[in-house]
C-alpha cells in the first residue's frame, strides 16, 4: 500500500522543521566561534563568511527550505504551514543543550502547546481536490472570490504599512504580525500553485495546450 500525499507532506514539512531549527544553532554557534576570532557580525565584521559552521548552517537552511517547498506539493497548506512552528521547539531544545541557553517554564509551555496544536491539526488535516492541468491551477486563481480575496488583502496591508506603521509600528508588535500574516497568507497560496505546477509538468499532465509551466506563465503575461 502507498504512502498518501498527505503523509508525504507530513514527513517532509517534519523533515523541513527539524532541518531549519537546526540551522539556527549551527549558524549561531558559527557567528559566536567568528566573533571569538574576529570581529563581529553585530559590529560589521564579515569573519563568520570564513567559518565552516555557518555555512553548514546556510546549508542546511536551504535544505529544510525546499523541504517545506516540495511539501507543499503533497499536502495541504492548512497541515504544513503550522507545522513550521515545530522549528521553534526544535531551536529552542537545541539552544538549551547546545548554547546552554535556559529554556523557561514559559518557554517549555509555548513549545507544548505548539505541540499540541500541531498533533491537532495533523489529525484534522482535510484532503484537496486533486488538480489535473496547469489550466486549472490558472483557472481558480481568476476566481471572483479570490480577487476580492487578494485585494482586499494588499489593500489592507498598504494600510498598515503607510498608516498604522509610522504611527504605532514601534510600540505595537500587532502592526508588524498583521503585515506578516496578511502576506503569509498569499505566499503560502502562490507557493502551494507553483509546487503543484512544477509537479504536474514533470509528471507530463500539463495538457495539450501548454506543454510547460513556463510557456504557460508566458502566455499568460503576454
Amino acid at each position: 500500500m502507498g504512502v498518501s500525499d498527505n503523509s508525504k507532506g507530513l514527513i517532509l514539512a517534519v523533515l523541513s522543521s527539524a532541518f531549519i531549527g537546526s540551522s539556527f544553532i549551527l549558524k549561531k554557534k558559527g557567528l559566536k566561534r567568528a566573533g571569538a576570532n574576529g570581529t563581529r557580525a553585530g559590529v560589521g565584521g564579515y569573519t563568520y563568511l570564513l567559518e565552516p559552521l555557518w555555512w553548514a548552517g546556510m546549508v542546511t537552511m536551504i535544505v529544510g527550505e525546499v523541504a517545506n517547498f516540495v511539501a507543499y506539493v503533497y499536502a495541504p497548506a492548512v497541515l504544513v504551514t503550522p507545522l513550521g512552528a515545530l522549528s521553534i521547539i526544535i531551536s529552542a531544545v537545541l539552544a538549551h543543550f547546545l548554547l546552554k541557553e535556559r529554556l523557561q517554564k514559559m518557554g517549555v509551555l509555548g513549545c507544548v502547546t505548539c505541540i499540541v496544536g500541531s498533533v491537532v491539526i495533523v489529525i484534522h488535516a482535510p484532503q484537496e481536490q486533486t488538480l489535473n492541468s496547469v489550466e486549472e491551477i490558472w483557472n481558480l486563481a481568476t476566481q471572483p472570490d479570490f480577487l476580492v480575496y487578494v485585494a482586499a488583502t494588499i489593500s489592507l496591508v498598504l494600510t498598515l504599512i503607510l498608516y498604522f506603521e509610522p504611527r504605532c509600528g514601534q510600540t505595537n508588535i500587532l502592526i508588524y504580525l498583521g503585515i506578516c500574516s496578511l502576506m503569509g497568507s498569499l505566499t503560502v497560496v502562490s507557493i502551494k500553485a507553483i509546487g503543484i505546477a512544477v509537479k504536474l509538468t514533470l509528471d507530463g499532465w500539463v495538457g495539450t495546450k501548454h506543454s510547460s509551466v513556463t510557456q504557460y506563465v508566458f502566455q499568460r503575461g503576454v
